[in-house]
């Protein structure tokens, strides 16, 4: 008898927002879903682990073939639970996080709680996905990300790719019938101009908004996520962690060496 294929859910804009409720949809048919979500809304924390507060762990949805979880964590704290607490007897086939409400393409992949928590998935030896909708509005229209994530995460549960494997995979706004494919392609080159605006509460305390605009430095580069996704393409990049710059480093060997 084949084994039910058992599928970790999580994100980073908490339990009740809309783009998990996609998620659940999406995946529900290629498996049984385990949700580990957090209790609230936890994006940009990339990789940040809860060291130093307690965390608390409640039920909130049970039904055949679907079990949800709220966590206080960060979404690395919510895979590591699954892995290490939940669900450590058993073996977890794939990890999903998302549907992310926003891009995670370019450099974002390197602050999202989305793809900090896919990239945590695939630490344990298991395919991760994250998936992101390039629309942050609270109410987006998920139907194109739920489909085509559906079709993407159909195809790793199907294997041939070895391990590790963790996808960051974006998908452009709009409805099913404009997105024209699937490009696999690699992180844009850019990075984020922010400003910060000063203002002052009703006791006088000076405090900050944070706010940016995001610099595509290769606008006309045809192989790259933002461009996919700015053509109508599902970007799919799949990610390392390994940061070292092999180039320079031997560089820096000559400069260092004696």
């Amino acid at each position: 008898m084949n084994r039910e294929r058992l599928i970790l859910l999580t994100n980073d804009d908490g339990y009740a927002s809309k783009g998990l409720s996609a998620a659940i949809e999406a995946v529900r048919p290629l498996g049984r879903v385990v949700v580990v979500a957090p209790e609230t809304p936890q994006s940009g924390m990339s990789q940040a682990i809860t060291m130093n507060s307690p965390l608390y762990l409640r039920r909130v949805r049970e039904e055949e073939g679907l079990t949800v979880y709220a966590f206080s964590g960060t979404p690395v704290d919510c895979v590591k639970m699954a892995f290490d607490y939940l669900l450590r007897e058993e073996r977890i086939d794939l990890v999903v996080s998302g549907i992310n409400h926003g891009s995670n393409a370019a450099v974002n992949v390197l602050y999202s709680g989305t793809m900090g928590a896919a990239i945590e998935g695939s630490f344990y030896g298991c395919p991760a996905v994250g998936l992101s909708l390039t629309d942050h509005d609270p109410d987006a229209d998920f139907e194109a990300a739920a489909a085509w994530g559906r079709r993407i995460v159909g195809q790793v549960l199907e294997g041939g790719v070895p391990l590790p494997l963790c996808l960051n995979v974006n998908i452009p706004a709009g409805r099913p019938e404009t997105i024209r494919g699937v490009r696999v392609c690699r992180q844009n080159r850019g990075f984020w101009r922010e400003e910060f605006y000063r203002r002052e509460d009703p006791r006088g305390r000076e405090y900050f908004w944070l706010t940016g605009d995001f610099v595509n430095a290769e606008p006309q580069a045809e192989d790259t996520d933002e461009w996919a996704l700015a053509h109508g393409y599902v970007a799919v990049v799949p990610v390392q962690v390994d940061l070292t710059d092999y180039a320079r480093a031997e560089h820096l060997r000559t400069l260092f060496t004696e």
